[in-house]
């Protein structure tokens, strides 16, 4: 899986994702592109999309995307806030269809 992490999470989440290839939108030099246009951006360059950005599912109609958004719930997106969060952020990127958005708490 090819994944790319949002600007608001600690780079260092991506190495905790074993088995993927992660990289995050500032090295992609997508650093603050609205949500509508980064999308448009990841579709069909990643298979996985992962953010805090709760109002995402609302903001976005992603049924038409080529790739999955998984949304991170946790107290703060500090790396050891989203630690805890990773075998179930890796069962989301393994199951996660093209076009949906999976809430991972």
């Amino acid at each position: 899986m090819r994944g790319v992490l949002d600007e608001c999470l600690p780079r260092k989440l991506g190495a905790e994702l074993v088995g993927h290839t992660v990289t995050t939108v500032p090295k992609a030099g997508w650093s603050g592109i609205v949500n509508s246009k980064l999308l448009g951006l990841i579709h069909g360059n990643f298979d996985a999309f992962v953010t805090v950005d709760k109002n995402m599912p609302a903001q976005q109609n992603t049924a038409a995307l080529s790739f999955s958004i998984i949304v991170l719930r946790a107290p703060s997106n500090r790396l050891k806030d989203l630690k805890p969060l990773i075998p179930r952020i890796l069962a989301a990127i393994s199951s996660a269809r093209q076009g949906q958005i999976v809430v991972v708490a």
